[in-house]
């Protein structure tokens, strides 16, 4: 009796191991990843903004594309059966879509940097509705498109920003601090300035006085120069009285008399 091989095993076997060798060399495609903010208001006649940002595994190139459509939510217009495409980007260029947005939809993203925005100015009221951001990036091209709501409201109705009040008064604060800082250094100076001027005027005054002193020891010298005599300073004077009688024989003499008469200085 001969047995036969088993056919239908060895298929599976081949099968599996063929599957499998696939699995190890190619190589998985991942899913590309978009984001877009879920509400967007502007007002009437303004620009709007729409963002749109995506992360993918795949290098940036010349084939990356990005789509923006529209829905408008508005039962009577146009636009509110199905998404039509209001611009297209390809291969670096913005292709511009419905004749409503050829005007006024422009790309200010960046693909390199993963930035897929468009601008849209100005806003019209038939606007609102949803728009949609599709980026495909080859071999990554899966993934599910953002879609971002459009509120167009009338002008003046949506809060100033306040952005723009914090930025101006931080600047007024700095700038104020500035005078107040240069006014302080202004009054420093002037009243150091002062100072020494005043320094200089007591000096002034002082040594203006100091030689009164001196003067009147020198009037006082002067006093007493004027008082002492002229001449040369003379010693002790001494006088002698003689007999001038003239007689020969006689040889008396008196008794001398000295007067003594010492002059001080």
């Amino acid at each position: 009796m001969e047995l036969k091989p088993p056919n239908n095993t060895c298929k599976r076997v081949l099968l599996s191991g063929f599957t499998l060798c696939l699995l190890l060399v190619t190589k998985p495609t991942s899913a590309i990843e978009i984001h877009a903010d879920p509400e967007v208001k502007v007002e009437n006649g303004t620009s709007g903004t729409l963002r749109c940002t995506f992360k993918s595994n795949e290098v940036v190139s010349s084939a990356t594309t990005v789509t923006w459509s529209f829905q408008s939510n508005q039962p009577d217009n146009q636009f509110s059966k199905a998404p039509y495409v209001i611009f297209y980007f390809y291969n670096g260029k913005g292709v511009p879509g419905q004749d409503e947005f050829k005007d006024r939809v422009q790309f200010i993203g960046d693909i390199n940097k993963r930035d897929a925005s468009i601008q849209l100015s100005p806003a019209h009221f038939s606007d609102n509705g949803t728009y949609f951001c599709d980026v495909k990036n080859p071999p990554d091209v899966q993934g599910t498109h953002a879609r971002t709501e459009l509120v167009v409201v009338l002008r003046g109705s949506l809060p100033q920003n306040n952005t723009a009040i914090m930025v101006g008064a931080v600047c007024g604060a700095l700038f104020l601090l500035v005078l107040i800082a240069v006014a302080a250094c202004i009054v420093m100076r002037v009243l150091h300035n002062r100072h020494d001027y005043e320094g200089c005027t007591s000096l002034e005054s002082v040594s203006s006085q100091a030689p009164q002193p001196r003067k009147k020891a020198e009037s006082s010298l002067e006093g007493s120069r004027c008082t002492s005599p002229s001449g040369p300073l003379q010693g002790p004077v001494i006088y002698a009285q003689l007999d001038h009688s003239g007689s020969k024989n006689s040889f008396h003499k008196k008794e001398p008399v000295v007067y003594a008469d010492i002059r001080k200085n």
